[in-house]
């Protein structure tokens, strides 16, 4: 009797283990299925593309995303992406969004390259002013000019701008990949409205000349107007410092004294003064 209760009760243990084991399964499996994250394929660069470029289907891949959230402003569908224009360069591979891409009906070429709420304007250069033909597109330069005014007809030097684009040397939109220089007289700037109106006035002023900078330079330095007389500031010291110099090396001894007769009836008095 004995033996046969205790053989139901380790036959119910196993039943009761058994059917706990599967609905806990159950649950774990519900539970991973509710963290795991659906993926979805997005639209990315099939080759890299450079600014300017004109999207082909053939430059097109679907790339799968596993993140829980979805790609902002992505696209599912390479169809609709052919024939915009890219206005950043893409590396392959990369996921394309729609802030990287020219409006819809853009055509390719400069226009293209221009972001929504900025400007280009061409300011002319020449050789030494434009670095020398290091001037290349996507270089990052400084702006100054040297103008007179009314109320100081000294020629001063200021910094308009500072951390500006290139986006095109002369007709060239896109480097050399060699990095070769370009002799051109004609640089096309990328301006926010407000800044593309001071160059307009700087030009009208007087000469422009343009600094170029490290690309990965963002900081604005605090600069003031420079003069001439800063400039020859030194020079004048310097002069100034060597005639004291020379007045004090003049000793009494190489003076002349000054001689003086008085005549008094027929005496005659000279005196000497120094």
């Amino acid at each position: 009797m004995t033996t046969k209760r205790l053989v139901a009760a380790l036959v119910i243990a196993l039943i009761v283990s058994g059917l706990f084991t599967y609905f806990l399964s159950r649950h774990l499996a519900k539970a991973a299925r509710v963290n795991t994250p659906q993926s979805k394929y997005y639209v990315a660069a099939a080759t890299a593309l450079e600014a300017g470029e004109t999207l082909k289907l053939e430059s097109l891949k679907l790339v799968e995303w596993y993140a829980p959230t979805p790609l902002a402003e992505g696209f599912s569908k390479p169809g609709d992406l052919v024939g915009r224009v890219v206005i950043y360069p893409l590396s392959k591979g990369e996921f394309i969004n729609d802030r990287q891409l020219a409006a819809v009906g853009s055509q390719a070429g400069l226009t293209a390259k221009i972001p929504t709420g900025m400007r280009a304007i061409a300011v002319r250069s020449d050789d030494i002013v434009g670095v020398a033909g290091f001037l290349l597109p996507g270089t990052h330069v400084d702006v100054l000019m040297t103008y007179r005014s009314d109320t100081s007809p000294e020629p001063r030097t200021a910094t308009v701008l500072q951390d500006v684009v290139v986006l095109a040397a002369g007709q060239q939109i896109h480097p050399d990949p060699a990095g070769k220089p370009i002799t051109v007289n004609v640089v096309t700037l990328l301006l926010k409205p407000e800044d593309a109106e001071k160059i307009a006035l700087a030009a009208s002023l007087g000469g422009m000349y343009f600094v170029l900078r490290n690309g990965g330079d963002r900081a604005q330095a605090v600069t003031t107007p420079v003069g001439l007389s800063q400039l020859a500031g030194a020079v004048s010291a310097s002069t100034s410092s060597e005639t004291t110099s020379t007045k004090r090396n003049v000793t009494p001894s190489t003076l002349k004294p000054y001689e003086v007769e008085t005549y008094l009836g027929d005496k005659r008095v000279t005196q000497f003064f120094k």
